[in-house]
C-alpha cells in the first residue's frame, strides 16, 4: 500500500450531547477507539484534518496510524462515520484498532478497468455497475485499498459476477463465502434503452415493408 495516514487524536472524557456539541462548535469530531481486546477509548480529531484525509479514497480502506495524545501511533481502521446529513460535517468518528493477526472485514472500493476494451462497448453496449465497494476479509498486512474488475472481455447482454474477480493474495471476498447463490453481479453490459426502442422500431418497420410487398406480390398474380 503506497499511502501513509496519521490521525492525531485526543482523549476526553466530557460525554453526552452537550458536550460533543461543543466539541464541533471547537472544530472537533468526536468518535472512540477500540478493539483489539483494549478498552475503548473515547477521543476527538480536529476536523479539518479528519475531512482533509477522507477526501482521499485509500484513506477509507487503509490501516492508518492513529496518534493518540502524542504517543506512538496505533494501527487502526476508519470503522464508522456519522456525517450531518445536509452539510459537509462530521458529527461522529469511530476507529478500529487492529491486530496483525487477526483477519479484518473491510468495504474496499472497486475499480473497473478495461470497459472501453470490451466487445459490448465496441458494439455501443453500455455498462452499468452493480457495486461500487465490495467486503473483504484478511489480515491487515494483506488488506488492498482496492479491487480491480476487468471487464475487457464482456460481451454484450453478458454480466461480470463476484466470483471472476481476481483477488490479491491472502484476499477473500465475504459475500462469495457464504455459499451458493452470492455470485452477486458486479456489472453488466446492455444496449442502451433509447437505441434498443429504435432498432426494434427499425425491425418492425423492415418487417412490415417485406410484408406490404408480399402482399402485392400475391395481389398481383
Amino acid at each position: 500500500m503506497s499511502e501513509s495516514f496519521e490521525v492525531s487524536a485526543e482523549s476526553r472524557t466530557d460525554q453526552g450531547k452537550g458536550a460533543s456539541r461543543r466539541l464541533r462548535r471547537d472544530g472537533k469530531v468526536p468518535g472512540v477507539i477500540y478493539g483489539a481486546g483494549k478498552d475503548p477509548v473515547s477521543i476527538t480529531v480536529d476536523h479539518n484534518e479528519l475531512f482533509h484525509h477522507l477526501e482521499n479514497e485509500a484513506f477509507y480502506s487503509h490501516i492508518l496510524s492513529v496518534k493518540l495524545d502524542g504517543k506512538k501511533g496505533q494501527d487502526a481502521i476508519l470503522k464508522d462515520m456519522q456525517r450531518h446529513p445536509s452539510k459537509p460535517i462530521v458529527l461522529h468518528v469511530d476507529f478500529l484498532r487492529v491486530d496483525a493477526k487477526q483477519k479484518l472485514r473491510v468495504n474496499v472500493p472497486i475499480h473497473f478497468i478495461n470497459e472501453d476494451k470490451a466487445p459490448g462497448v465496441d458494439e455501443g453496449g453500455l455498462v452499468t455497475h452493480s457495486q461500487t465497494e465490495v467486503a473483504v476479509l484478511c489480515l491487515p498486512k494483506n488488506l488492498p485499498e482496492y479491487i480491480e474488475a476487468d471487464l475487457g472481455a464482456l460481451e454484450m447482454d453478458a454480466t461480470f459476477h463476484l466470483s471472476e474477480i481476481v483477488l490479491p493474495e491472502g484476499v477473500e471476498l465475504v459475500e462469495l463465502g457464504h455459499g451458493d447463490g452470492h455470485d452477486q453481479v458486479v456489472a453488466a453490459i446492455h444496449m442502451p434503452r433509447a437505441a434498443k426502442e429504435e432498432d426494434e422500431v427499425v425491425e418492425e418497420a423492415g418487417e412490415e415493408a417485406g410484408e406490404a410487398a408480399a402482399d402485392s406480390e400475391e395481389g398481383g398474380e
